[in-house]
Order: structure tokens, then C-alpha cells, then sequence
């Protein structure tokens, strides 16, 4: 892989990089299209990191439909595919060296998922170390991991560009996500709910009540996109949160700009999504 970029980079050829974990699906299918419309050459990586799985969570069942992957990426105008064993990322098993950025992995998902962002950042790092690109896509739908991949690299002063693209949704304005697949029938119509509810949130901040005061109508709006997620049959709610969209701490007031986002369980299945109100 290391060559391979050296040589490109060699002859003068931009280099964009996009960082999966496979199960492709429509979304990362724009990923590699920005890519390619912006860069020379285009590299696709897949690796199911498993440092980023809790012990519960979904490691071995997630989907690895690699011969369908690698055509969506030749499709889609990729020039190289790198999928890389877990033993080759981290030779000696678990790693000796982690990449941490501390405030940001501490909320949202963070508490909810102990350690995730952790493995998240190491990988990406040693990813940018091999492919050594000149820019990085990432699509916002995972917003809280584009801000601390963005953060790492401007602490580590790397000399890639982290660029966010916008989410891909079905009709429904459910967000596109591998873990769709996990959704039995039913709950896939529901599903599309947390769009609505982020929809709402958006409208209310629009629109405040200004009678209310900012810190009441603050309540209110998290109360109102709660009771929208609530009429999901089984849901389980992780959160539902206004933060700041750079510092992902929670706002104490209904005022732009907000990151306004939601995770929650719809039977076995956690979904997360979001919109940047402002």
C-alpha cells in the first residue's frame, strides 16, 4: 500500500482516501464519487476493526460481503482496494499504542460505547500512516466520529484534509447505514422516524417560542423529539441531545449553531443520526 502511494505521489497524483468498514451501501458509493471527483487516484480501505466493538457488541455478525463490496468500488471509480487482515494492522494482537482525543469521545455515543472511539482513532491513524493520503472522506451521518478524526488530525499535524459529506438517506429520510440490514421489516418502517424527530428539532429551533425563554424551550424540544421516538414499538432511547457542533458539548440554551442528534435501540439494532441546525 505504502508503494503504491509512494508512487503516485511521486507523479505528482493527488491522492483521496475512503476509510470503510464494508457492507457498502449508496452512501459510501457518494464517498468514492466525491473522491473521485476531487483526486487523481482513489483509494478504498475495508477493515471491521474489532477495537471498536465492545464485548457485546455486533463484531462477528457484522456483514463482510466482500465480493459485492469490491464491484460497488470498481463501479463507483475507485482505483484500489485495500483490505487489510487484523493481524497485519496490529502484529503483536491487541495494540501497545492508542490514539485517544479526549472531550470529544466523551460524550454523545462515548458513554454509551466505552472505548469505541479509541479503537476508532487508532485505526484511522494507522490507515493515514499507510495509505498516506492527501485528503479523507467521511460522511457526517457518523458526525461525532468526522469531528475527532478531524481533531486527531490537526493535533498529530498531519498533512491530510478531512472532508465531511453530507448524509445519504432513503425516501424516508431514515440515514443509510450497514446495520439497516440487522432491521426486520416492521421495524424498518419505523425506523424512519428518527429523521422526523430530528426534522422537528429543527423546525422548533427555527421557530422558538420566545415567550418561553431559551432554557425552557430547550427542554421542550428534547421532550417533544423524545415523545416522536417513543412511538416506536420496543424502542430503547440512548440519547437524544443538542451539542455544539464543533465541541460536542451539550448546549444550555436553544441557539444556533447545534448539532442536534439521536441514538436508539429498534429491537437488536442501535441506529444514530443527526442534523446541524444553523
Amino acid at each position: 500500500m505504502q508503494r503504491l502511494t509512494k508512487r503516485w505521489r511521486a507523479e505528482h497524483r493527488t491522492v483521496g482516501f475512503v476509510p470503510t468498514m464494508g457492507a457498502l451501501h449508496q452512501g459510501h458509493v457518494s464517498l468514492i464519487e466525491r473522491a473521485r471527483r476531487e483526486n487523481d487516484r482513489v483509494i478504498v480501505s475495508i477493515f471491521v476493526n474489532p477495537t471498536q466493538f465492545g464485548p457485546k457488541e455486533d463484531y462477528l455478525r457484522y456483514p463482510r460481503p466482500f465480493a459485492t463490496d469490491c464491484r460497488l468500488v470498481q463501479a463507483a471509480g475507485g482505483d484500489a482496494l485495500f483490505a487489510p487482515s487484523v493481524a497485519a494492522m496490529s502484529p503483536g494482537g491487541d495494540p501497545l499504542v492508542w490514539v485517544t482525543v479526549r472531550n470529544l469521545s466523551e460524550t454523545l455515543c462515548g458513554p454509551f460505547r466505552p472505548g469505541h472511539f479509541r479503537g476508532v482513532a487508532t485505526v484511522v491513524a494507522k490507515l493515514f500512516s499507510l495509505v498516506q493520503p492527501h485528503r479523507a472522506y467521511f460522511g457526517e451521518k457518523d458526525y461525532q466520529q468526522f469531528i475527532i478524526i478531524q481533531r486527531m488530525v490537526r493535533e498529530l499535524h498531519l498533512p491530510i484534509r478531512v472532508v465531511p459529506c453530507l448524509t445519504v438517506r432513503a425516501a424516508d429520510g431514515l440515514a443509510l447505514s450497514s446495520r439497516n440490514s440487522y432491521l426486520a421489516p416492521r421495524e424498518r418502517m419505523e425506523a424512519g422516524k428518527l429523521y422526523q424527530a430530528l426534522r422537528w428539532g429543527a423546525y422548533r429551533f427555527c421557530h422558538p417560542d420566545r415567550a418561553a425563554g431559551a432554557r425552557r424551550i430547550l427542554r421542550q424540544i428534547l421532550a417533544e423529539m423524545r415523545a416522536i421516538l417513543a412511538t416506536i414499538p420496543h424502542v430503547r432511547i440512548d440519547y437524544v441531545s443538542a451539542v455544539h457542533p464543533e465541541t460536542l458539548q451539550p448546549l444550555s440554551l436553544a441557539r444556533c449553531p447545534a448539532l442536534l442528534a439521536v441514538a436508539v435501540w429498534i429491537g437488536r439494532t442501535r441506529l444514530i443520526d443527526n442534523i446541524v441546525v444553523g
